[in-house]
């Protein structure tokens, strides 16, 4: 991609999944790269798997403090963040009727909180420097009803409208959009899903797939570089057609 070569690059939540692959196209793209995970395992795995970072950091992106904290460490590793990938996420399956007062703290805390979190306190950075682009990981299940995720459903919907509200206000010095992924094979979703779950979903997906994690890194690498210059305040869906269609999509594969 066109300017990422060079660039300082914060993925949070980059120690699995869709924020692994992330920092890993990252990386393959010339850029230095910073994680942040609050996983002390996936941590340990990624620092191996992934030798070329810049800095593996713990911090939790719901405590404001330690998201301050981390930010300045990766100020420190890399002199500047010219990218940030606000990833970091949690899902919950369970039934609306069942949803805690806590469940619901916990998933706003990171999903939403956190984004906005890491987003405020990046772009004063980015503004500061004059540049900056800012990327969220949001969800097509912040704009469509799934079972059993109405808190999931609900921060993501609000990352969204951040999202836009960001963009409108940090133009035309920071680029932010977001991506709205369906169904992605994570390890998160591994842990949700039984074999005959995922084939379900497989059936109503136009495509016959989940997403691989690489697949939704290469569009974060797109919307970053200068071949998206003119992007901002979008949100961007990599879900194999699976809402395009509405209910029509559940039929393809039957």
């Amino acid at each position: 991609m066109r300017g990422l070569k060079g660039k300082n690059v914060l993925v949070t939540g980059g120690a699995s999944g869709i924020g692994q692959a992330t920092a890993t196209r990252f990386l393959e793209e010339g850029c230095a790269v910073c994680v942040v995970d609050r996983s002390a395992d996936a941590r340990v795995r990624v620092t191996k798997e992934l030798p070329d970072l810049a800095a593996v950091i713990d911090a939790d992106v719901s405590d404001i403090e330690q998201v301050h904290n981390a930010f300045q460490e990766a100020v420190n590793c890399m002199g500047s963040v010219d990218v940030l990938i606000n990833n970091a996420g949690i899902s919950i399956r369970h039934d609306f009727l069942d949803i805690t007062p806590e469940n619901w703290a916990t998933v706003l805390a990171v999903n939403l909180t956190g984004v906005f979190n890491m987003a405020q306190t990046t772009a004063r950075h980015m503004v500061d420097k004059g540049s900056g682009v800012i990327l969220n990981t949001a969800s097509t299940a912040g704009d469509n009803g799934y079972p059993h995720y109405a808190d999931y459903s609900a921060s993501k919907g609000g990352v969204i409208a951040l999202t836009k509200a960001m963009a409108l206000e940090l133009a035309p010095v920071v680029r932010v959009n977001a991506i709205s992924p369906g169904y992605v094979l994570t390890p998160m979703q591994r842990a949700e899903y039984t074999d005959e779950m995922l084939n379900a979903v497989n059936r109503k997906i136009p495509m016959g797939r989940h997403a691989k994690p690489e697949e939704i890194a290469a569009l974060f690498a797109f919307l970053a570089s200068e071949d998206a210059a003119f992007a901002t305040g979008q949100v961007y869906v990599m879900d194999g057609a699976e809402t395009t269609g509405g209910l029509c999509s559940q039929w393809a594969h039957e």
